[in-house]
């Protein structure tokens, strides 16, 4: 499992790490204290939680639905992923991408998780006003070999839920969303938007197959 897939890994646990947080205490929050208690929280919960470490994609998915999503502008992270595709997609096939996509994350970098024990991290000086709507808060991840700079990009939404949402992640110097992106293009310019779709599906079947063929050894 090369780097920048145990990084993105703790970047993942980083958000199952809102498990112990709240959205109503989210709303109040600067950016930076938001994923510094994320990141202490994740873990925490790598090192306590067997399941977590183990990779298991039920135990995760259930914490990504009940208390990541709070922290989360999914919909931006995917229509930024689909690209010019996501205009032109029926609500129908927007569900669709949302859900392949958030199984896809999860499945590929939840064997990463038990991978990121006896890791540190700190949360670096963030240069900002209090009338950004849109920052970026930068890490780093200490542990084996040299440490890693690790960015979550993030946004203040009003209303209901308010709050700072993550919607990009960076590691090593890529950014998650933008090398999705190209691999989706590619798809939608051959097979369209239900073949892109098709394809996650088709991806994420294989993923599973080979995550319960390594669970039994």
């Amino acid at each position: 499992m090369n780097r920048r897939i145990l990084i993105l890994g703790l970047s993942a646990s980083a958000l199952v790490g809102s498990l112990l947080s709240g959205a109503a205490l989210a709303a109040d929050e600067a950016p930076d204290a938001l994923i510094k208690r994320l990141g202490q929280e994740a873990l925490d919960i790598i090192n306590a939680d067997t399941a977590v470490q183990a990779g298991d994609v039920n135990r995760i998915m259930v914490l990504l639905d009940q208390k990541v999503m709070p922290h989360l502008n999914f919909q931006r992270m995917t229509a930024s992923a689909v690209g010019p595709g996501w205009r032109q997609a029926t609500p129908e096939q927007r569900a669709r991408l949302e859900a392949e996509f958030k199984i896809l994350l999860v499945r590929t970098y939840a064997g990463a998780m038990g991978q990121a024990k006896n890791l540190t991290f700190e949360v670096r000086p963030m240069r900002s006003s209090p009338e950004d709507k849109e920052v970026v808060v930068r890490t780093l991840i200490k542990g084996r070999g040299d440490p890693v700079q690790l960015d979550y990009r993030l946004e203040k939404t009003p209303g209901v839920g308010a709050g700072w949402k993550i919607y990009n992640l960076n590691v090593l110097g890529v950014w998650l969303v933008d090398t999705y992106r190209s691999q989706f293009s590619q798809e939608i310019n051959a097979k369209g938007i239900d073949g892109l779709i098709a394809t996650l599906s088709e991806r994420n079947k294989a993923n599973a197959v080979a995550n319960e063929k390594s669970a039994k050894g």
